[in-house]
């Protein structure tokens, strides 16, 4: 029988809600993006039909924007070397494990942070940017999440369009 999805399975005995929910947003993007990517060859995954972006740029970008947020939430700022790395996110060769292990390894990362964060600390200041802009502890830790569903749905649908436009031609 398939599980309902994860914002409605329930928050686990002894996590405060807004954390709870947090997690379960996680696990929502998670299971979304591996059933959008796992049905697509790597040809397919980098596809860019009808000029949109690719689905495998959306889960490469679902890596490394929460990695960099993640570094904000953790009160530091990013290197150089981080900030290269945005542009290349566009372009790739990976398949679809190798890049849901990079979206796992992220998210993992995020839940243990927002495992660690307590409800007091939610409005402890967090600068962002090179302009060090000000936002608070959970104002980021629900903008990952926004941010990172914002883009599995873009894979979802780039995953589909891929999918037509392939079977269109057979």
């Amino acid at each position: 029988m398939k599980q309902p999805e994860p914002w409605i399975r329930g928050i686990e005995a002894g996590v405060d809600p807004v954390i709870g929910h947090l997690l379960r947003a996680a696990q929502h993007i998670r299971e979304d993006l591996t059933a959008a990517l796992t049905p697509l060859s790597v040809e397919q995954i980098w596809a860019k039909p009808h000029g949109m972006t690719s689905a495998g740029f959306h889960a490469k970008h679902i890596a490394g924007s929460t990695q960099r947020l993640c570094e904000y939430l953790e009160g530091r700022q990013l290197t150089a070397e981080q900030l290269a790395e945005v542009p290349l996110e566009g372009y790739g060769t990976e398949p679809a494990g190798e890049l849901i292990a990079k979206v796992e390894a992220a998210l993992l990362r995020y839940e243990n942070l927002i495992r660690a964060l307590a409800p007091a600390e939610f409005g402890s200041v967090r600068p962002i940017g090179r302009q060090r802009l000000q936002t608070t502890a959970i104002s980021l830790a629900i903008h990952i999440t926004e941010h990172a569903m914002r883009h599995a749905g873009q894979a979802i649908s780039a995953s589909k369009l891929t999918l037509a436009v392939s079977s269109a031609k057979l």
